[in-house]
């Protein structure tokens, strides 16, 4: 975060997103706003509230795509979650305060495996000490060698020696096919309790283990594994061990905190559309449960208690029938940022398909060329796929880029079930070879609904 400037935050996000200006600034700025705060001072720092964004443009444009890459460039703990799937306090469903608890056990996952890799070679080597130990138990050598077990210097050397030997066939991988029993810790299933509250069914499956604590000894079982199999095994075992599992859940609480980014998609199905009768359950009272995680509240969770004062919420949502003035007014007030996203038009679909890192051609290419196939695209068939996909979007329901995915699919279809036979060969996609697959389907409205 410290290194971005909201220039080389939209300079980066242009390498895999196309277009969409706009919504790329209001995230830089957001995004370099958070670590201006950091730098304020203290009694500052608290007072200084996240720019919530609001989102407003068609599916396939790219709303989520550059709230998941900015949360990837900063290595931020991101999660995102459909508004529409959430119920009102008091009825049976998901209530707003999982999606932190969701995105709190993801941090975790994410300090975990950070803390892994800075020990991983510390484990490695506490690893081979125990696999040695299992090629090579000090009993078992002294009684093939025929040495009475006394820890006299010649015995001592002997194993030493023994176990260079082994351990430099085992580096050679000389022995990665022998199969050796290890002991390890039994992950089998433990009773869960699942925690009924006032606000319906929480998702808060507590391990009896872990509530009892050392009152339950850890069970092992003896299990048959490969060599290499035993050192990946027995590598995870000790990098669990190095690590401080308090410390972990500490800086992924504080990460949560103060970097966290919850993506609320579909926000416009939770719009009121003027009056309506009886309980509203999927609308203004789910609104009213996200108010307060928005505002800044303290949520419980397994890893301990969670406040989302800064945590920061993009919202987006397509707004075709409602409007983000159908919210309800406090939240409202919570996302004070509105930044519309463009319809891609055929010129966008040409740069989508070419010029980003993942473009989908790229992607194609390199799925056929592990089949030893190789595609040339021709500018004229990129051209002719966009002008296509950008007919059917208006012909039918306008699912933006996700066309694209549909329509070379199809396009691909023969050369992809007959790769596996088609080894070494070279097949040139113009725009000919496009209007022939392709052409009888656009032209027949009906079939394209079907198909494309």
């Amino acid at each position: 975060m410290e290194q971005l400037t909201p220039r080389q935050t939209v300079a980066e996000l242009d390498r895999y997103i196309i277009g969409q200006k706009d919504a790329k600034r209001a995230v830089a700025i957001a995004l370099r706003n958070r670590w201006r705060r950091q730098r304020l001072p203290a009694e500052l720092r608290d007072e200084v509230a996240p720019k919530n964004i609001i989102m407003i443009g068609p599916t396939g444009v790219g709303k989520t795509e550059i709230a998941r890459r900015l949360a990837k460039l900063v290595d931020a703990p991101f999660i995102k979650v459909e508004a529409s799937k959430y119920t009102e306090v008091g009825y049976v469903g998901r209530d707003v305060e999982s999606m932190v608890r969701d995105l709190t056990a993801l941090a975790v996952d994410m300090v975990k495996e950070e803390k892994t890799k800075s020990v991983q070679e510390r484990a490695r080597e506490l690893a081979e000490e125990r696999l040695l130990d299992l090629l090579l138990p000090v009993g078992r050598m002294a009684a093939t060698s025929g040495v009475e077990q006394t820890p006299d210097m010649g015995t001592i050397t002997s194993a030493a020696e023994t176990r260079e030997k082994l351990r430099k066939r085992l580096h050679e991988g000389k022995l990665d096919d022998r199969t050796v029993e290890l002991e390890v810790k039994d992950r089998g299933t433990m009773p869960m309790v699942e925690i009924l509250s006032s606000s319906g069914l929480e998702e808060m499956d507590i391990n009896v283990k872990e509530m009892l604590g050392n009152l339950m000894p850890q069970r092992t079982k003896r299990r048959k594994a490969k060599i290499l199999d035993a050192q990946r095994i027995l590598a995870q075992e000790e990098a669990d061990k190095l690590i401080d599992m308090d410390a972990v859940r500490s800086e992924a609480v504080r990460r949560v905190e103060e970097s966290g980014i919850i993506f609320l998609d579909e926000i416009d199905k939770i719009a009121g559309r003027g009056s309506s009768q009886g309980p509203d359950v999927s609308r203004q009272g789910v609104q009213r449960d996200l108010l307060p995680i928005v505002e800044g509240c303290t949520v419980t969770t397994k890893y301990g208690l969670v406040r989302t004062d800064h945590v920061l919420f993009i919202a987006a949502g397509a707004f075709h029938v409602t409007k983000p003035s159908d919210l309800i007014p406090e939240l409202q007030g919570r996302f004070p940022l509105r930044v519309e996203l463009a319809s891609l038009t055929q010129d966008d679909f040409v740069r989508i398909l070419t010029e980003p890192r993942n473009a989908l051609i790229k992607q194609y290419v390199a799925l056929l060329e592990t089949e030893e196939v190789r595609l040339d695209f021709s500018e004229d068939a990129v051209r002719e796929i966009a002008a296509i996909a950008s007919a059917v979007n208006q012909a039918t329901e306008n699912i933006g880029a996700r066309r694209l995915y549909t329509i070379l699919e199809r396009l691909l279809e023969e050369i992809s079930f007959e790769a596996p036979t088609m080894q070494g060969a070279r097949v040139n996609i113009n725009a000919a070879y496009v209007r022939e697959r392709l052409q009888e389907i656009v032209k027949n409205e009906d079939l394209s609904r079907y198909i494309l």
